[in-house]
């Protein structure tokens, strides 16, 4: 994976929890569908075949068949249900995969990391939502620069794979999505951190008096 130059740029992205979209995601990307959509693009431009096969292509976050079948990107996935060892398996063997997942040291933090297509000239357009209602994390951005400067705001409730790309991924029930962090290095590795829960298992004052009390009861007995 990219991002390990000497000439590092890391920089924090706003994790947007408000997204004002009204109309996205809403045209589905069917598998006959995508795979004209690839042939029409390989036949026509070969510049623009380069760019889609960056963002499209075998072992991209935002690769339809990333997850060994058919899944459209903008269905929230459970990813932090598999294992990314058996999960991506097939991938890391073959060097294709651009996209890793693990939890920290001592389980305290999920993380996925992964490689984001640039657009070639100037910052990349790579933003990351927080669905509140569907409790999912939405990264997303336009592929083509040229698109982008002609498409308007709705260009996600059209044909969207057209234009730019989507992977949603479904956090676990244990993810503290007040927290989230998302950084960008090199304008090309996506980082998402994601903390867990913490659970405040350690008793107050009171607590600790009436354990000590009941023990002292308990030896007298």
């Amino acid at each position: 994976m990219s991002g390990s130059s000497s000439n590092t740029r890391r920089q924090s992205i706003e994790v947007i929890r408000e997204d004002q979209t009204t109309k996205k995601w809403c045209v589905a990307l069917r598998e006959d569908v995508f795979k004209r959509f690839l042939l029409f693009c390989n036949n026509n431009n070969n510049n623009t075949k380069i760019k889609i096969n960056n963002v499209f292509g075998d072992g991209s976050l935002f690769s339809p068949f990333l997850f060994g079948k058919f899944f459209d990107p903008s269905d929230a996935f459970p990813l932090w249900e598999f294992d990314s060892d058996i999960l991506l398996s097939n991938l890391r063997s073959l060097g294709q995969t651009t996209v890793d997942w693990f939890r920290t040291p001592h389980d305290q933090d999920y993380v996925l990391k992964a490689d984001i297509p640039g657009i070639g000239v100037g910052k990349n357009s790579v933003q990351v939502v927080y669905n509140e209602k569907q409790k999912a994390v939405e990264v997303s951005g336009v592929w083509s620069q040229q698109q982008s400067m002609t498409i308007n705001k709705e260009w996600r409730s059209g044909n969207w794979w057209e234009y730019g790309y989507v992977r949603r991924l479904e956090l676990p029930d244990d993810a503290d999505s007040r927290k989230i962090e998302a950084y960008l290095t090199n304008d090309t590795l996506l980082e998402i951190k994601i903390p867990k829960k913490i659970l405040d298992f350690e008793p107050n004052n009171n607590t600790l008096a009436n354990d000590v009390m009941s023990t002292k009861k308990s030896d007298a007995v």
